[in-house]
């Protein structure tokens, strides 16, 4: 075997990054994904169907969330000078108006529907913490209610 002699310098080392290989693989990706994609069909998400009352309940309870986030609950309509309730006692306060009809109508408290309507300033997260109060104190019937824009 022949000896190697170097003559004073050794290998110099290279500073520049080889491309070549870069792009020979991202060719081969772009190839990949031009071949799949007409392959890949659409996918459809089953969104929930908005229905609308053919009538208005005759009786319900009314929860309204303000713009600062303050909850009031009421009968029906009820009025707008309504006191505000802590968050934690609007279960108790909602439950108490349903049971709170008349004689006939005692074994229906569980049936009267609580309708929810939020100012659009306010989060959707207290929204959600409402419902999720009341879905805890197993208020069966919930619904919310929406503006149609014109």
């Amino acid at each position: 075997m022949a000896s190697v002699q170097t003559r004073g310098r050794g290998r110099r080392t290279i500073n520049e990054i080889n491309m070549v290989p870069f792009i020979d693989v991202m060719l081969v990706l772009l190839i990949i994904f031009m071949v799949t994609a007409p392959l890949i069909s659409p996918s459809q998400i089953n969104l929930p169907s908005v229905g609308q009352a053919a009538q208005q309940p005759e009786r319900f309870v009314h929860v309204v969330i303000d713009e600062d986030s303050q909850v009031r609950v009421s009968e029906g309509r009820g009025k707008s000078d309504t006191p505000a309730v802590p968050l934690d006692q609007v279960a108790q306060r909602v439950q108490a108006l349903q049971a709170g009809g008349d004689v006939g109508q005692q074994g229906d408290a569980a049936n009267v529907p609580v309708v929810i309507s939020a100012d659009k300033a306010v989060k959707y997260e207290t929204v959600i913490g409402v419902m999720d109060r009341l879905q805890r104190a197993g208020v069966a019937r919930v619904g919310l209610s929406v503006q149609i824009a014109q």
